[in-house]
Order: structure tokens, then C-alpha cells, then sequence
């Protein structure tokens, strides 16, 4: 498999990110029970944790599945930290030998190229969620929804406990981001009550 540029999909959480004020980390997001506080301190683990599997570092951080509902919210300088890890995630997938043989992410062992598309896919999917709790519009490019709509098209449409929910159904013609989070079990008409 050739690899996936994930610098798209980083851009696009940045972007969402500089629009997160102290006062949203309590909002909920499409995630339900998970505060975008949770969700910020889950995708600060999860980038570590997917640049472990890219370098095939195993240990602590590719060994522990992720639970964003019972982690704790962001701490002070949180930003920092998550643009930190960012470039990190984004370092390390950016080599081709992160993309090949085996590797593990969550206590699961996989193919590399499959991590990666975990990877990316996940930037994705919480960038939208943390768009949309802060009621912010996420911009992304359709290459890089329609490989992540490719991806989670291999999963059953009715869930996958710990990665989607089961699918809403959206128009066909609908807008390629709007098709992916609705596979992935997000109502793409979500707003914060």
C-alpha cells in the first residue's frame, strides 16, 4: 500500500484547535459522555500513541487501549503539547518504513499501512468532533476524506465497538465529509444542545 499524506488532516485539527477557548472544554461532543476537554487530552495520547506505532516503539504507549470517556480533561498548556505530538505523528509517518510489516496501536497488533489509516483516520474523525462542539465549520480536503471514507467503508455499517458507531444514513450525493462521519457513526447534522 502506498502511504497517506497526513498533513491535511493535521492542518485541519490546528485550525479547529486555535478556535478552542478554555470555556468549550466542558461542551459535549458527537461523542456521547465525552467532554472536548476529553476528547482534546484523548487525541493528545492517541498522536503519541500512533507515532510509537509508526518508529514500532513498543511498549506503554502501543500496549494500552484508549478510553477518551474516562480520560481526564486537557491540563495547562495543552495547545502546546497537542502541537508537539503533532509533529511528531506527522514526522514519523512520513516514513515509508512506518507504513510496512507489523505494528501495534491499543494492545492490537496490525499492519502497518492499516495503523497509518487508523491514524489518520482518527486526526480526522476528532477534528470534526471538535469542530463541532465548538461550533466551528472543519475544513477539509475531499482526498483525504475519501481515503478515510475508503477506510471505514471495510467496517460493518452496523459498529465496530471502540472505533465506530453504526453508520447514519446521508444522501448519496451528500458532501464526501458528510458521507465519511456518517459511516463512522456521526450524525453530520450534530450540534451542541
Amino acid at each position: 500500500m502506498s502511504t497517506v499524506d497526513l498533513h491535511p488532516a493535521a492542518r485541519a485539527l490546528r485550525a479547529t484547535v486555535q478556535g478552542i477557548e478554555d470555556e468549550h472544554l466542558d461542551r459535549e461532543t458527537p461523542c456521547e459522555g465525552v467532554s472536548v476537554g476529553q476528547m482534546l487530552h484523548h487525541v493528545v495520547g492517541l498522536s503519541q500513541a500512533f507515532r510509537a506505532a509508526a518508529d514500532k516503539e513498543f511498549g506503554p504507549l502501543t500496549d494500552t487501549a484508549p478510553e477518551p470517556e474516562a480520560s481526564p480533561t486537557v491540563a495547562d498548556g495543552w495547545r502546546s503539547e497537542l502541537d508537539d505530538h503533532l509533529d511528531r505523528l506527522l514526522l514519523a509517518w512520513r516514513e515509508a518504513a512506518a507504513w510496512e510489516g507489523m505494528t501495534r496501536a491499543g494492545g492490537v497488533d496490525l499492519p502497518g499501512d492499516v495503523a497509518g489509516m487508523v491514524a489518520l483516520d482518527e486526526v480526522v474523525l476528532h477534528g470534526w468532533d471538535l469542530a463541532r462542539a465548538t461550533g466551528q465549520e472543519y475544513v477539509l480536503d475531499d482526498a483525504t476524506a475519501a481515503a478515510c471514507l475508503a477506510f471505514v467503508q471495510q467496517f460493518d455499517p452496523s459498529g465496530t465497538p471502540g472505533l465506530f458507531g453504526p453508520a447514519v444514513t446521508v444522501p448519496d450525493d451528500a458532501p464526501v465529509l458528510d458521507r465519511l462521519v456518517a459511516r463512522a457513526g456521526r450524525d453530520p447534522r450534530w450540534a451542541p444542545r
